[in-house]
C-alpha cells in the first residue's frame, strides 16, 4: 500500500507503551504496533527509497549490557545510507516525528578526515558557513557525542573549535505531531528536510566519506 500518514492511534500506542513498558502489554498489543506503526513506517521508507536502502530498527531493546533499560523501545526508527556515506534517519514516537541527515557517528578514520577538512582554510570556512546557514533555517546540529576540550593535537583556541570537538555532524528537525503527520504530506516534509540538508551532506561525502574500518571495530 502507498504511504498515507501515521494514524493518530499510533501516538496513543506509544503513550500507552511509555506508561506500561512490559512484556504483558507488548504481547497484548503487538498487533497494534504492526498495524499502526510498523506498516506506515515501512510504506514511508518505500516512498523514500531514493534515500535508501533503509533499515528498520527492531522494537526490542538490547538488554545484554544494561539491566536498567525497558524491554521495548518507545520509538520506531529507520535509517538509510547513500553510497557517498551520508545517513538519513527518521523516528516516530509519542512526541511525533524527528528527521535527520548527515553523519551522526564518525569512526576514527572519518574523524581524522573531518578534522583535517575543518582545519583547512577553504573547506573549514565552507562547512562553518553551511552549518551556520542550516542553524538559521532551524535545523538542530547534533552528534553522538562531543569532546569537552580540543582533540589531541588541535589548538583549543581554533576559530572552528566547536566543529572540531564534535564526533559527528547531523542536521535534524523535531516536527512534533502536526495534522499533516497523519496524511501523505508527511513524506513531503521528510523529503524537504533531507533536501535542505543536502549541502552539508555533500560536503561530508566529499571530505569525509564512508569508514574503511572493519564493521566489528565500529561501536554501532
Amino acid at each position: 500500500m502507498a504511504f498515507s500518514g501515521f494514524p493518530l492511534e499510533a501516538i496513543q500506542f506509544y503513550e500507552e507503551l511509555g506508561a506500561d513498558n512490559s512484556r504483558v502489554f507488548w504481547a497484548d498489543n503487538k498487533q497494534r504496533f504492526e498495524q499502526l506503526v510498523k506498516a506506515p513506517m515501512t510504506e514511508l521508507t518505500e516512498a523514500l527509497d531514493d534515500f535508501g536502502p533503509f533499515k528498520m530498527f527492531r522494537p526490542h531493546n538490547d538488554l545484554r549490557f544494561s539491566k536498567n533499560k525497558p524491554p521495548y523501545k518507545t520509538h520506531q526508527g529507520a535509517f538509510g545510507e547513500l553510497e557517498g556515506g551520508s545517513g538519513y534517519y527518521m523516528q516516530f514516537s509519542a512526541a511525533g516525528l524527528m528527521v535527520g541527515a548527515g553523519y551522526y557517528f564518525m569512526a576514527k578514520d572519518q574523524l581524522e578526515r573531518f578534522r583535517a577538512a575543518v582545519v583547512a582554510e577553504d573547506t573549514g570556512e565552507e562547512i562553518e558557513a553551511l552549518v551556520a546557514d542550516a542553524t538559521q533555517r532551524r535545523y538542530t546540529v547534533a552528534a553522538i557525542d562531543e569532546l569537552k576540550t580540543a582533540p589531541r593535537g588541535y589548538d583549543r583556541e581554533h576559530p572552528r573549535i566547536e566543529l572540531l570537538r564534535r564526533k559527528g555532524l547531523l542536521l535534524s528537525k523535531e516536527f512534533g505531531s502536526p495534522k499533516w503527520l497523519h496524511t501523505k504530506q508527511a513524506e513531503k516534509r521528510v523529503r524537504e528536510c533531507w533536501d535542505g540538508a543536502r549541502d552539508v551532506c555533500d560536503w561530508l561525502d566529499a571530505h569525509v566519506g564512508p569508514s574503511t574500518e572493519p564493521p566489528g571495530d565500529r561501536p554501532f
